[in-house]
């Protein structure tokens, strides 16, 4: 591989439009569950950071959750300095390759990045992917170091409830301030969403664990198998000694439509769907027994980056015809773009404007029909999106094997009901402020659990913020 000259690199800053991401080829991909994105060449990131105009008013920095400072570890990457650019990243961010990959930058640093106003921002993502693939490539871990003011011997003890993106990043947060930390993880394996939700294709899992051994080499303990509010609960672990307990079980309770039908068989929750293909391994059967039923005729009710998930995965999994079934137009779609395009390039067909209303079944139960009306849309509703309205003498037929409905979770209620004192909302989510700061004295909550689904990067940032608000309660008491 020829890398660019300093004379060549000058001239990129001109270049106005991102340096495209290496791919896999749509027609094979669909036949492997091997990561679709193929990440930069160092080549690659030489030319796009040189694209960076280092401005003096750090404006990307503004839509980090976790306030990376996205210039300097750009300019490392220039003088080609990757180790610096890793140690840059990592003073804020425990989970770069993740982040890399699956957090929404267009909506978030690269939004604000000042080319973006004439042409196509910096590809901050795929630069951070770039210096993580580059440190793990490289077998050397960079590792901040260790504050000193807070340390073990203390016996200052943090509790974290959950081993999601939330979780290890304020897990890893307090490591990093000295703090003794315990995670404790309900299922056998951590990583929350990473590891049960986000496919193979577009996370893999030797990531992600690759990302959760950078964690425990801070010093955190992580504990699996346990299930707070019944192996343990909040109040054992404040009584046990812990100084604080965060809580970030995300939202792991999947929504229905409440449709007649949704009970018959073939009919699963992106959630089970997603888990069963994941974190049971179904895409490898035989190697792993986990069981999944997946039909000729799919389809995937909703048209966020879960549905997108689910349907991608179906393709792989031998569906020869996978749809999209939306009651909107594709501009109220919430996936990212990418994921809609990538969903396309594999074949998966979309119906919008089509609201399903009911699920129908043969003699023995199975889904074989699924019942919708065409919409159009009126004015917009509370999320700033334009209602749908059912078009009157429009009912239709799908033909379907398997339905994966993929229209948002809900928090999990088990913690908050066995927590007395901690307040909920309508919806059961925590009540927190932007600190993480509960009704509950000595207890924090961050990412999902307080906010409903949405996305790694806001999780993680929550964690982070919760991480410091913990620190200054622990220093508060005698």
């Amino acid at each position: 591989m020829r890398l660019p000259g300093e004379e060549e690199l000058k001239t990129a800053v001109k270049i106005s439009s991102k340096r495209p991401m290496p791919c896999q080829p749509g027609t094979e991909r669909i036949h492997n569950f091997s990561e679709v994105a193929l990440g930069y060449s160092e080549a690659d990131a030489l030319w796009e950071a040189a694209r960076c105009l280092n401005c003096k008013k750090e404006f990307c920095r503004e839509g980090c959750p976790v306030d990376i400072d996205i210039p300097a570890f750009i300019k490392k990457i220039k003088e080609r300095d990757y180790r610096g650019a890793a140690l840059k990243i990592k003073e804020k961010s425990s989970l770069p390759a993740i982040c890399g990959r699956v957090c929404p930058q267009e909506a978030q640093c690269e939004k604000f990045c000042i080319r973006g106003n004439k042409g196509e921002s910096v590809a901050i993502g795929r630069l951070e992917r770039f210096v993580a693939d580059w440190e793990a490539a490289s077998d050397y871990q960079v590792q901040p170091p260790i504050a000193s003011s807070v340390g073990p011997g203390n016996g200052r003890r943090v509790a974290i409830v959950g081993a999601g993106p939330a979780g290890l990043t304020c897990a890893g947060e307090l490591a990093k301030g000295g703090y003794q930390v315990t995670l404790f993880e309900a299922l056998h394996v951590p990583g929350g969403v990473l590891m049960y939700g986000i496919p193979e294709f577009r996370l893999p899992k030797s990531i992600v664990q690759r990302e959760i051994d950078y964690i425990r080499s801070l010093g955190v303990e992580i504990q699996t198998n346990v299930i707070i509010g019944r192996t343990l609960t909040i109040d054992q672990l404040l009584a046990d000694g812990y100084a604080s307990v965060f809580v970030g079980t995300g939202a792991g309770l999947p929504n229905f439509l409440k449709i007649p039908g949704e009970n018959l068989n073939g009919v699963y929750s992106a959630n089970e769907f997603l888990t069963r293909a994941n974190l049971m391994k179904a895409y490898l059967f035989p190697d792993y027994l986990t069981p999944i039923r997946v039909g000729r005729r799919v389809a995937v009710l909703g048209a966020g980056n879960v549905a997108m998930d689910a349907a991608r995965t179906a393709r792989r999994l031998g569906a020869e015809e996978v749809t999209i079934v939306y009651r909107r137009s594709e501009a109220e779609m919430p996936a990212r773009h990418e994921e809609i395009e990538h969903a396309r390039e594999e074949g998966v067909q979309f119906r919008l404007l089509t609201n399903p209303v009911e699920l129908r079944g043969d003699a023995d139960n199975w889904v074989r029909e699924l019942i919708c009306l065409r919409c159009e849309l009126g004015e917009a509703d509370a999320s700033g999106r334009r209602s749908p309205r059912n078009i009157s003498c429009s009912e239709h037929g799908l033909a379907v094997d398997t339905v994966v409905i993929a229209i948002g979770q809900g928090p999990n209620p088990l913690v908050p009901t066995t927590t007395p004192g901690l307040e909920t909302n309508k919806w059961g989510n925590i009540v927190a402020n932007d600190d993480g700061i509960t009704s509950k004295p000595g207890v924090f909550a961050g990412g999902d659990i307080v906010t409903g689904a949405a996305t790694v990067i806001l999780a993680m940032g929550a964690g982070k913020k919760a991480a410091a608000a913990i620190d200054a309660y622990v220093r508060g008491m005698p």
